[in-house]
């Protein structure tokens, strides 16, 4: 089987992230491109453009990159081991799958606060003067 790559303009346009943010994802080790043109241009997988776009579902979220880094680190352990070592990669990656989960639940509470009091004053007579 065949990889079809794609040309960071593409990947760029179809995840929704800028050059510069890709590029930079790359100098910080979040994203690999899966190899370069013969004149130097970046190529990426599908598979990298899926990692892109899951970076791209968390970063909202807040977690830092560090962390996403991390998570990231973790699922290539996982799928890059057997035996032991995947067990050991398992719970690794249950772990910050664990924190990243707990910020999710944080931010739907808050979420869920912050619509409760919009619900709040738009069922209040508007004020004169405001």
């Amino acid at each position: 089987m065949i990889d079809e790559h794609y040309q960071i303009g593409e990947v760029a346009d179809n995840v929704g992230l800028s050059l510069r943010t890709i590029r930079y994802y790359e100098e910080i080790g979040l994203v690999t491109p899966s190899g370069r043109t013969e004149g130097g241009f970046r190529l990426y997988t599908m598979s990298d453009v899926d990692r892109l776009k899951l970076v791209k579902a968390l970063k909202p979220v807040g977690m830092s990159l560090d962390t996403m880094g991390k998570l990231l680190e973790a699922v290539d352990q996982v799928a890059g081991s057997s035996g032991m070592r995947r067990s050991e990669a398992e719970s690794r990656l249950e772990a910050v799958l664990a924190v990243a989960m707990e910020r999710c639940d944080q931010l739907e509470e808050r979420l869920g606060e912050a619509r409760r009091a919009l619900r709040e004053i738009a069922g209040q007579p508007a004020q004169s003067g405001r």
